[in-house]
């Protein structure tokens, strides 16, 4: 059985081996779209000066898409994502299986992408830039709907990725500088709330060394742990303890080169030479600890779709869509993740983040 890190199993289970315009006008992949107060919903709960709601506000616990019904019956998966975009380029396909198979799967995005840049030169256009906030919350609505997952916001501030030599000081009121204590807290609140059986999240360099993945790896772990505990944040809810922890996988060596080599044995331009080129050897490859992989082809022209609903992040003509349909089926038709903690038995290696979990006819709470 697999365990990462120090963990108790809970009860019962065993170790496991600003403000924004009243209308906008922009444009999301090819579709016009007008977002006003009617229809864009409440405002994501916080500005560029830092968050404003406290945990119990109850603006913070609202979807922006009805869903999740809760049924007793149903398996259910949350990932935890830092960013806006970051649900659709990490383990998409299996969000959109699942759901397909009549799962609930919830993403929640622990901040808005307020400082995000124009990555998409289609759409660096006057006033993109200044809407960015209001344009970012459209756009992840629009993903939702086409995974078909219910979504939240937690409610904070985008960090920015800091460049430089020395990077310059992260700003203030931002998510990674924030009371760590009070952000599991909220993210435990949800967890009681929408009851997942499989949380997903980031490993602990965050997938890559962004400050806001990394605190998102930090209160998931530590989220998982506190959500099954009475004694811990009362005020959060019923208490409720998922049972398998999961971090996504996404940019193994051997996935990459695999794309590579299959590019290249096709007579195709390979976008990966440079970046195999500059691997870097300082950590270990992530696609050493994988554990589960999930066989989600037939859904990567969903995660595709998704991801291209991110109109101001994700460029059309990037690398992201450069292999093939067919070769990624062919080459790799799996989203990789790595068991962390379990309190049921999975043999390892698993094709399923489920395996192992059955929901009795009354669900499990923790007592």
């Amino acid at each position: 059985m697999l365990v990462r890190g120090d963990w108790t199993a809970p009860r019962g289970g065993r170790e496991a081996s600003g403000a924004s315009r009243c209308c906008t006008d922009t444009e999301l992949s090819g579709v016009s779209v007008t977002i006003s107060d009617e229809h864009a919903g409440t405002p994501a709960p916080h500005t560029l000066e830092g968050p404003r709601h406290p945990m119990s506000t109850p603006e913070l616990l609202r979807s922006d898409r009805v869903g999740g019904s809760r049924d007793g019956g149903a398996l259910r998966m949350m990932t935890v994502h830092a960013h806006p975009d970051d649900e659709s380029s990490k383990g998409a396909a299996t969000c959109a299986r699942y759901v397909d198979e009549g799962r609930e799967v919830v993403v929640v995005t622990c901040t808005g992408g307020e400082r995000g840049s124009i990555l998409n030169p289609a759409m660096d256009k006057p006033g993109v830039l200044d809407d960015m906030p209001v344009i970012r919350r459209a756009e992840m609505a629009r993903a939702a709907e086409i995974l078909g997952v219910e979504h939240r916001w937690l409610g904070y501030v985008d960090s920015g990725l800091p460049e430089g030599d020395p990077p310059p000081a992260l700003p203030e009121g931002c998510f990674a500088l924030g009371d760590l204590d009070e952000q599991t807290g909220r993210l435990v609140a949800v967890i009681r709330d929408l009851r997942p059986h499989v949380l997903v999240t980031y490993d602990e360099r965050g997938g890559y060394p962004h400050p806001d993945h990394i605190r998102c790896h930090e209160i998931s772990v530590a989220a998982f742990d506190a959500a099954g505990d009475p004694d811990r944040y009362p005020e959060a809810g019923q208490p409720w303890q998922p049972l398998k922890l999961y971090y996504s996988h996404g940019f193994s060596r051997a996935r990459v080169e695999a794309f590579h080599a299959a590019l290249l044995e096709r007579g195709l331009e390979s976008p990966y030479g440079e970046w195999l080129a500059n691997w870097s050897t300082d950590f270990p490859d992530p696609g050493l600890r994988v554990t589960t992989r999930v066989q989600c082809a037939d859904w990567f022209p969903v995660r595709d779709a998704a991801l291209k609903a991110h109109a101001t992040q994700i460029d059309p003509e990037s690398r992201w869509f450069l292999v093939p349909g067919d070769l990624q089926r062919e080459v790799w038709p799996t989203e990789d993740y790595e068991l962390v903690r379990s309190a049921v038995e999975s043999p390892l290696p698993e094709d399923d983040l489920f395996g192992g979990i059955e929901v009795p006819a009354r669900e499990r709470r923790a007592s």
